[in-house]
Order: C-alpha cells, then sequence, then structure tokens
C-alpha cells in the first residue's frame, strides 16, 4: 500500500512551515493532492517529492504569479510587519491603570498585549471580540480605542467584572455609591473592635442581611467575618440602579478570598490571616473609594456611542451575536494550568453564582486534566474545543478580519504541549491562514498558574486571517 503523507510531513521534508505550504497550495504553485475522508490533505510520495522540488528552486514561478503574491503580501502583511516591530515583553509597562486593576484575576494578560492587536489590526468604529474575556481587559482596552466590544465567558464572576471594569458612571450613579462610602465611613468610625452584634447601629437599620447557605462556610470564614460580609453584600444588592449594583458588587468580590482563610486567588488551601473584627468593612471602603475613582477616570476616557455587551456563555454553544465582527483577541485557558471554577469558588458562592454549572463548563482546567480514568481530558480534548470554537469564530469574524490568540505551552502527563501548534494545526482546517506568530518572553510576577506544572516562561502571540472556509 502507498503511503500517504500529512500536510505537516510533506513542509518538514521541504523545509519550510506547514502554512508555507499552505500559501502554495492556494496560489497553484504546487499541485493540490487528494483528500481522506475528513476532508485532510494527503499526499503520495510523488506529490511530496514536487513540493520538495518546488522548495528547492526546481520550479519557477511565473511573473503574473509572482506579481500576484507581492500584492497579496502588501495587502494583508503590512499590519503585522508593524506589529513585529513592537517589544512584546512589555516589562516596564504599567498595567493596572483605570479600571484594571479593580478585581484580581489570576493569568489574565496584560492591557498592552490587546491594546497593540486592536491598534494594528482594526479601525475605530470597528467591533471587537474576545472569547473568553475574563476580567474584561480587551474590552477595556476596545472602548478606550474607539471601538465597540464584545465578550463571552462562561464564568459569571468573570462576566460581572468584565461589567464593572467597562461601565460608564452617570451623575446619579456617582451620587449613590458616594452615599454608600459616606454610609460606610461612619460605621468604620463608630465600629467597636469587642462588638458582638452589628445590628443595633443605626446606619445599618433596616438591612437585612443572611448568610450564605453552605455548609462549608465557617471553615473559609470566622464568624464574624460572615457577618460583615453578609452586611456588605446586602448595602450592595439593595442599591437602586444596575451600574451602581455591578460596580459595588464588582468590589465586595473582590475582597472576599483577602478576608477569608484561602491562602490567595493561586492556592486553594487554608491558612489564618489574622483578620480581626472591622477589618472586612475597613477593606470593603478602602476598595470602593478607589474603584469609584476608577470607574470616573475611565467614563471620561471613553465615548459613549461605543458600547460593549458581555454574554454569559459556554463558548462551545455560543451566543447568536448581531453582526460579524471586525477583530478577535482573546487568551485562551490553557490545558492544565488553573481552575477557575475552584479558587473562586468562595467568591461565587457569596455572589449566588452556579459554581457548578461552570465547573462543567470550564475549558482547560487543572482538575479536568489531571483527572484519571476514561473521563480524563487529553490534547485530543482541547484539540476537539478549538475545532468547535474556530468553526464558529470563521462565521463571526468579517472576511479577512483577524482572530489573535496569546497562549503559551502546557504540561500533560509530564509532556510538554505546544498549544499554538495545536492552534496552527486546526486553523488551517477551519478556514484561517497564519498571518504572524510573535514572541514574548513572561514576567515572573505577571501571570501565575498551578505550581505543580511550573510556570509559563513563552507565550505565542498567534495572529489569524479569515480567508473564509479554505480548508487545508
Amino acid at each position: 500500500m502507498t503511503k500517504k503523507l500529512s500536510t505537516v510531513e510533506v513542509a518538514k521534508q521541504a523545509g519550510v512551515h506547514k502554512d508555507t505550504l499552505l500559501r502554495w497550495l492556494r496560489a497553484g504553485l504546487v499541485p493540490e493532492p487528494s483528500r481522506d475522508r475528513k476532508g485532510w490533505r494527503v499526499f503520495t510520495e510523488s506529490e511530496a517529492n514536487e513540493v520538495v522540488g518546488f522548495a528547492r528552486q526546481e520550479y519557477s514561478i511565473s511573473a503574473t504569479t509572482a506579481k500576484a503574491l507581492r500584492e497579496t503580501q502588501i495587502d494583508y502583511s503590512a499590519p503585522v510587519l508593524k506589529l513585529q516591530k513592537i517589544d512584546w515583553d512589555f516589562r516596564e509597562a504599567k498595567t493596572d491603570y483605570l479600571t484594571h486593576g479593580i478585581h484580581p484575576y489570576p493569568a489574565k494578560f496584560i492591557p498592552q498585549i490587546p491594546n497593540a492587536l486592536i491598534q494594528g489590526l482594526s479601525s475605530v468604529g470597528d467591533t471587537v471580540l474576545d472569547i473568553f474575556c475574563g476580567s474584561g481587559t480587551t474590552l477595556a482596552e476596545a472602548l478606550l480605542l474607539k471601538r465597540n466590544a464584545i465578550g463571552i465567558d462562561a464564568n459569571p464572576l468573570a462576566c460581572l467584572i468584565s461589567k464593572a471594569k467597562t461601565l460608564r458612571l452617570e451623575e446619579k450613579d456617582e451620587q449613590i455609591l458616594r452615599e454608600l462610602e459616606s454610609r460606610l465611613g461612619n460605621l468604620i468610625a463608630d465600629f467597636q473592635p469587642n462588638q458582638i452584634g452589628l445590628f443595633g447601629n443605626e446606619i445599618l437599620s433596616g438591612i437585612s442581611a443572611e448568610r450564605p447557605k453552605y455548609p462549608q462556610i465557617e471553615f473559609w470564614f470566622e464568624p464574624y467575618v460572615i457577618d460583615e460580609l453578609a452586611t456588605l453584600k446586602s448595602l450592595c444588592t439593595s442599591l437602586p440602579t444596575e451600574t451602581t449594583r455591578t460596580l459595588a458588587l464588582t468590589v465586595f468580590s473582590s475582597i472576599i478570598v483577602n478576608v477569608s482563610k484561602q491562602d490567595s486567588d493561586t492556592r486553594y488551601v487554608r491558612r489564618s490571616k489574622n483578620i480581626v473584627r472591622g477589618d472586612t468593612f475597613r477593606r470593603f471602603y478602602r476598595a470602593l473609594g478607589q474603584s469609584i475613582i476608577k470607574a470616573l477616570e475611565f467614563t471620561d476616557a471613553t465615548e459613549s456611542r461605543f458600547v460593549c455587551d458581555v454574554y454569559q456563555a459556554n463558548i462551545l454553544q455560543p451566543p447568536r451575536l448581531k453582526s460579524r465582527v471586525d477583530l478577535m483577541v482573546c487568551s485562551p485557558p490553557y490545558p492544565n494550568a488553573y481552575s477557575y471554577h475552584l479558587y473562586h469558588m468562595t467568591r461565587m458562592l457569596w455572589l449566588d453564582m452556579n459554581q457548578a454549572v461552570f465547573k462543567q463548563e470550564e475549558i482547560g482546567s487543572h482538575r479536568k486534566y489531571s483527572r484519571k480514568g476514561n473521563g480524563a481530558a487529553t490534547v485530543e480534548t482541547f484539540k476537539a474545543e478549538l475545532h468547535t470554537i474556530l468553526c464558529w469564530l470563521r462565521s463571526a469574524i468579517k472576511l479577512n478580519g483577524y482572530a489573535c490568540f496569546v497562549i503559551g505551552d502546557s504540561t500533560l502527563n509530564g509532556k510538554v504541549i505546544r498549544n499554538d501548534e495545536l492552534l496552527l494545526d486546526v486553523a488551517s482546517n477551519e478556514g484561517f491562514t497564519l498571518d504572524g506568530s510573535l514572541t514574548r518572553e513572561m514576567q515572573s510576577t505577571k501571570k501565575a498558574f498551578n505550581p505543580a506544572i511550573g510556570k509559563i516562561k513563552q507565550e505565542k502571540v498567534v495572529i489569524l486571517r479569515n480567508i473564509g472556509g479554505q480548508n487545508g
């Protein structure tokens, strides 16, 4: 039986990148091979030899073809060539300006990355999509650059933070939040360290505060912290406008891990933090004041004509968008790197979010990939998910629009997995071509993952272009 070779194998024989070979095939510079039942190209040995010969200059390119290729190169590579001149490490960049620092969110990418991609690959008035919007970094940068924004995330906490980070405060909203700040300031001033009950205080009269009903709450929180958090939650949910509730609840969420016995956002272990009575009120008061200032600054820096929509949805079952977007920028979760459903659990329970549903929907979680037996996720799991995502993106992004993925490696069963190569393998068969791949060195303090598999030292910024369903 004659041996069949894949596109990757033939490209390797020819000494070129797979995307170079795909470009030659689409231009008709080398013969198109047959395809297997799944639609993948399969080369005979003679077809592979023709590719190798072409790569060795044994075939000449006609003047007409060369001119067409040059024109194509000018049309689509110029923006990427400019991006290649940027220092993508951004070592000295400030990353918590405006609303970017209002809530902790592990493993988020720094705002300079989407900012550069949005400036380079879209125009004012365009719509920018982030299919793993997380804490809303891409969305905020899009609005700041006078673009519309759309965010999608299965994590309800991520959606709350994204909405808070991109909201605009009206005058009445500021007034409501300042009244809450003043009320809390008076409460803290009157608070006595040995005070047992909270509700004798006239400042809290009329507040109905209920503890969350989950079994382990006293394992993670001191009883007086629970009382203070319950009071703060009630104050936040009773605010009269959606905008003020969104910002206040995000501030509330931001302090929960700090006043709990959970070690940190990246370590799900229990330890004592010596939180005393009144600390929870004081932390919220400080965070609220800072967040109001940040939100007002963001409001001043953006225009109301540019809007942001955030969808809480599983990207494997994506929402229906109103129209095609111009650009997609995201940092997808790396397989086996992090478990948001676990480390955000206490926050989600306090906010009445369905943590169990998100646990099932979360892509890439460490628990999903560290599971043993038949139900364990594998490299093929992630590849199949990428296939579903890119198939949808092909219809969601305009023709010749860009999809940018900031992605690093994973470690599965002790083996390093090149996620950028997995992405390219799937993308070339889902109507995308690679226009650029940039490398950036990670700063150890900027992105943390599961310590059991180590810290990621490099990321790839993969720039794909939607060429309209030409399979690879």
